[in-house]
C-alpha cells in the first residue's frame, strides 16, 4: 500500500507556509537608541534559517547606499539605509535628504507589497513618524495593507500609541542599573 500526501490548495508554493498563518507586528522600543544589535540578532538568525528579510534603517546614512544599492548578508537579508551623506538626528531636512528619505518609504512599501519577504525591520521608524518625517496615518495603513504572512519589526524610542494599539508584542527595552 502506497500513502500520498496532498497538499493543501492554500499552501503558496514559492513558500511552503499555509497563508493561514499570519505575520505579527512586533515594536521593540527603548530610551536610548543602543539596542538594534537585538533586534538584528533576531533578523540574522531568522534569515539563516532560509526565510527572506529586508532591514530598512530610515535614519542612518553616511554610505551612499538608499535601495538602488542593498547589502546582502548571506542570501536571504537584504539591508538598506537612506542614500543620505549623514545620519539623521532633527526634523529639520533639506529637500535632498527629504527626498531620499521618501523614496525609501515608498520603495520599502512597494517592495513589501510585492511579497518578496516574510520579515521586514523598520528600524527607527519612530523618530521619522514623531520628526514628522514619515506619516503615522501611513504606517498604520501599510501595517493594515501589508501581506498577511508579513511578520514587521518596528523599532526607535517613543513609538506613537497608535501604533503600540495595533502590535502584537511590545518589548521595551531598560537599564535595570545604572553603570
Amino acid at each position: 500500500m502506497v500513502s500520498q500526501i496532498e497538499a493543501p490548495a492554500a499552501i503558496d508554493a514559492k513558500r511552503r507556509v499555509p497563508q493561514a498563518i499570519e505575520g505579527l507586528v512586533q515594536v521593540f522600543t527603548c530610551s536610548h537608541r543602543s539596542f538594534f544589535t537585538n533586534v538584528m540578532a533576531q533578523a540574522l538568525r531568522i534569515a539563516g534559517q532560509g526565510t527572506p528579510v529586508l532591514v530598512v534603517q530610515f535614519l542612518k546614512g553616511g554610505i551612499s547606499q538608499g535601495y538602488e544599492h542593498p547589502v546582502q548578508l548571506g542570501q536571504n537579508l537584504d539591508w538598506m539605509r537612506c542614500n543620505l551623506p549623514r545620519c539623521i538626528d532633527t526634523p529639520h531636512l533639506d529637500e535632498a535628504e527629504a527626498h531620499a528619505l521618501k523614496e525609501l518609504w515608498q520603495y520599502t512599501q512597494a517592495v513589501i507589497h510585492h511579497g518578496k519577504y516574510d520579515l521586514v525591520v523598520l528600524d527607527e521608524l519612530s523618530l521619522a513618524i514623531n520628526f514628522n518625517l514619515i506619516p503615522e496615518a501611513e504606517v498604520l495603513a501599510f501595517l493594515a495593507k501589508r501581506p498577511r504572512y508579513v511578520d514587521v519589526i518596528l523599532t526607535g524610542p517613543d513609538m506613537p500609541q497608535a501604533i503600540l494599539d495595533v502590535a502584537d508584542q511590545i518589548t521595551e527595552l531598560r537599564r535595570s542599573h545604572q553603570p
